[in-house]
């Protein structure tokens, strides 16, 4: 039996079952990309497919509908593949273990990919029904949105006729969007030189933390455990020398890390309990800074076997501290246009260390131009100052808010008509595709929505059954009046 047999509405939640049962995590999007193919050559319907794995799927309308401006359905077909630990599972082969909890679908310690997989599911849901009044429909889904909107950048978009997009990407519902940040990923890379060392072996963990999407969460002040590790390692470096043999943190550039750990090696002399004790004040410290933002924090410290390693030398290490300390992060402006927005704000999401480089991957976002480069340029300051380079990958532009939108007029009185409340329009600190189509088709009408879907980017992402069905009336019914 399926786990979403019973749900409502049968076929979306029917094709959110089996997207979750394709590995499609950023960059691995071939077997996702072909399902939605084979639906389309399934169906009879016009579709096409591009070599970054983009699909567009066309669709007439319906009766009645045949003259009327085509609507686009856009969502994206990547999710970001986070997992608790001790949780086995191969994202590049493995689907998702789904399970129902009271309102909410979840995934067995994994992150669910509602995001973005719920607007595939809603998409393809309609394409399906013959018996739905609707426009013409063209239907543009992307890949790589969470690495940077590399699929939306790549895409080309001249056969498109509609001006009008329904971006079903956002996860609070209710809420419309109306602009976002732009971004780019920032990779700083330091070379560093090894040593043989020896001593006692501890590996220091930072764990715990909460994590999060780097847009839409980073004002919330959550604890970035890669930053918070390199604090604590600074600290102890000032009262108990050590040789660093490891450091990683980490795995996606826009989640807020949940945890860091570095393998460490004490001079044989050292009493260990000087360690265990400057921890455990460590520990207490960052549990009273964070207690309302991120109260289960735990910086730890254990023995571990291995008495020798390579080590980085001591330059080394002062660099990759001196780098961890120094590095903006977090919020770094807030909008003066708009109360409570986020306007600039960098993640440090993914920290690696190799046999001879020192790494920090940075998502940088920005609703001001000028203020991304700026911050990127600081990013590369330091890292250079340090005898390395940066990388810049994915760089994408601000979506700029429309006075007047017709499409956001006609979606917020049909919600407002269906559920007998106005819904809020709101700009986000979070990317969307929607400022690069607006960019590649002139006169663009776009908004943004989706259901609720809480904690995304994290194990604890979980999708709201109810909204969900909410959204799938506000969808048909919206369909149903553009005409």
């Amino acid at each position: 039996m399926r786990v979403c047999e019973q749900l409502e509405p049968k076929r979306v939640f029917a094709y959110f079952e089996d997207i979750c049962r394709i590995p499609h995590g950023s960059g691995n999007t071939k077997a996702i990309s072909d399902y939605c193919v084979s639906f389309a050559k399934e169906h009879h319907l016009k579709w096409m497919q591009d070599e970054s794995n983009n699909v567009i799927i066309f669709k007439d309308g319906s009766k009645g509908y045949e003259t009327a401006e085509p609507v686009i359905i856009q969502g994206h077909m990547d999710m970001v593949c986070e997992k608790e630990n001790g949780v086995e599972i191969d994202f590049e082969k493995d689907g998702l273990n789904l399970y129902i909890d009271g309102d909410f679908l979840k995934a067995e310690g994994t992150t669910l990919g509602g995001d973005d997989g719920i607007a595939l599911a809603y998409a393809l849901a309609i394409l399906e029904d013959d018996a739905l009044p609707h426009p013409p429909l063209e239907v543009v889904l992307t890949v790589d949105e969470e690495i940077g909107l590399l699929g939306a950048e790549s895409i080309d978009l001249s056969m498109l006729k509609g001006r009008k997009l329904l971006n079903i990407d956002s996860d609070e519902e209710g809420i419309f969007l109306t602009s976002c940040a732009g971004g780019l990923r920032a990779d700083c890379r330091i070379p560093v030189s090894r040593v043989e060392a020896e001593g006692i072996a501890y590996e220091i963990q930072a764990a715990g933390l909460k994590g999060g999407h780097s847009g839409s969460e980073i004002s919330k002040e959550r604890g970035n455990a890669i930053m918070l590790l390199g604090r604590v390692l600074y600290a102890v470096r000032q009262e108990i020398p050590f040789a660093l043999a490891d450091i990683s943190g980490g795995l996606k550039d826009n989640a807020i890390p949940r945890e860091a750990a570095a393998a460490i090696l004490l001079p044989p002399e050292t009493d260990p309990r000087k360690l265990q004790e400057k921890i455990a004040s460590l520990n207490e410290t960052l549990k009273h800074e964070y207690q309302a933002s991120d109260s289960e924090i735990q910086i730890s410290c254990k023995k571990t076997e291995r008495r020798n390693a390579k080590a980085v030398n001591e330059t080394s290490l002062t660099k990759i501290l001196f780098m961890l300390c120094s590095m903006p992060w977090g919020v770094q402006h807030m909008s003066t246009e708009i109360e409570g927005l986020v306007e600039t704000s960098l993640n440090p999401g993914i920290m690696t260390l190799e046999d001879d480089a020192f790494q920090l991957c940075f998502s940088v976002r920005s609703s001001v131009t000028s203020r991304k480069y700026d911050l990127t340029e600081r990013l590369a300051f330091i890292t250079e100052f340090l005898g390395g380079e940066v990388e810049t990958h994915g760089d994408y532009p601000a979506w700029e808010y429309q006075a007047v939108s017709p499409m956001r007029k006609l979606m917020a009185e049909t919600y407002e008509d269906l559920f007998q409340e106005p819904p809020k329009l709101q700009a986000i600190h979070a990317g969307l595709e929607c400022g690069i189509f607006s960019g590649k088709l002139e006169g663009l009408d776009c908004i943004s929505f989706g259901p609720d879907n809480y904690d995304i980017h994290t194990p604890q992402e979980r999708l709201s059954i109810s909204s969900t069905q909410k959204v799938w009336k506000l969808l048909l019914e919206f369909l149903k009046r553009s005409n």
